[in-house]
């Protein structure tokens, strides 16, 4: 297939090298020739275009088979948010007028479930996010679900969980900074995937996802913030993060809800997870940091920004 992805970034350069590595032709967008080398390396064409600039999608080498728009908010401000993710949904949508692919893949969040009360959700689940940078992501999805239904755009919308890997995982890095804080009792669910398994989700849709359908991508066990550190702590061998207190216990911009997501309808579309737990994903990291022999077996009770 020949695939062009949008947002070739943190997500987007393992996919691409991916997608290479299984045969395909890739093509990497990224809003300036920056880092080309790195997409070249991977097997990626780079190419260089603004999502919110439809005179520069324009020039872009259409048509292609499959599109994965993977873009992210580098300021995280809703009028951002707005820009890159709706307006910029909608010039692509607008650029692929004329030779629709056979895939459109958009990785949304799971920051659209609002649920605070530690409830499963699934796909069917209300969607009423509190957050005006989560409702830029709704409106996002409404625009391709209602392409979808008034002329068949193949489009599938990923709802990704707090993505960690390589030089990324917020509560992970703090931790190792000293700079970690318990979350009042300690109880709220947090819900993650290890961008590796990210990667293997865009796949599975490209290849077995249905048009118009909605899939949740988070790993198989959502885990309280407390249970993540006692893990955390029991491999590094360092003491438990203190509760936070007075404006470090402050509600933030992310990180308020407490829900368990479910990720059985991509799992029945084909995916397979590489890391099924947080366990496997941060023990990962820990080798790749050299840190796989200190202490504890990686069997401690379950405990990233959630999203």
């Amino acid at each position: 297939m020949r695939v062009l992805i949008v947002g070739c970034g943190y997500l987007g350069l393992p996919l691409g090298a991916e997608l290479s590595r299984l045969g395909h032709e890739v093509f990497g967008v990224r809003r300036s020739a920056e880092g080309a080398g790195e997409l070249t390396a991977a097997g990626i064409t780079p190419l260089a275009a603004d999502v919110t600039k439809p005179s520069e999608l324009a020039l872009l080498p259409w048509p292609f088979d499959w599109v994965v728009n993977a873009v992210s908010s580098t300021r995280g401000g809703v009028e951002d948010y707005r820009q890159v993710y709706l307006e910029g949904t909608r010039n692509l949508l607008h650029a692929l007028a004329a030779s629709p692919p056979r895939k459109f893949v958009f990785t949304s969040s799971t920051s659209v479930y609002a649920q605070a009360d530690g409830s499963e959700v699934d796909e069917s689940s209300a969607t009423e996010p509190g957050s005006e940078t989560s409702r830029v992501l709704v409106e996002t999805e409404q625009l391709l679900l209602e392409a979808f239904r008034e002329r068949r755009f193949p489009a599938v919308i990923l709802r990704v969980a707090g993505i960690y890997g390589p030089g990324r995982g917020q509560l992970f890095k703090q931790f190792l900074r000293g700079e970690a804080r318990l979350e009042g009792d300690g109880s709220r669910l947090i819900n993650m995937i290890h961008v590796e398994d990210v990667a293997g989700a865009v796949i599975a849709a490209l290849e077995h996802g249905h048009a118009g359908e909605v899939y949740n991508v988070a790993d198989d066990e959502a885990v309280s913030h407390a249970g993540f550190f006692r893990w955390v702590s029991a491999q590094l061998g360092r003491p438990m993060p203190p509760a936070a207190t007075g404006m470090e216990a402050a509600p933030r911009k992310r990180g308020v809800t407490n829900k368990r997501v479910l990720n059985s309808k991509l799992k029945a579309a084909g995916w397979r997870l590489k890391h099924p737990t947080f366990r496997e994903g941060y023990a990962s990291e820990m080798r790749r940091h050299g840190d796989a022999g200190t202490r504890g077996r990686g069997d401690m009770e379950p405990g990233q920004p959630t999203r």
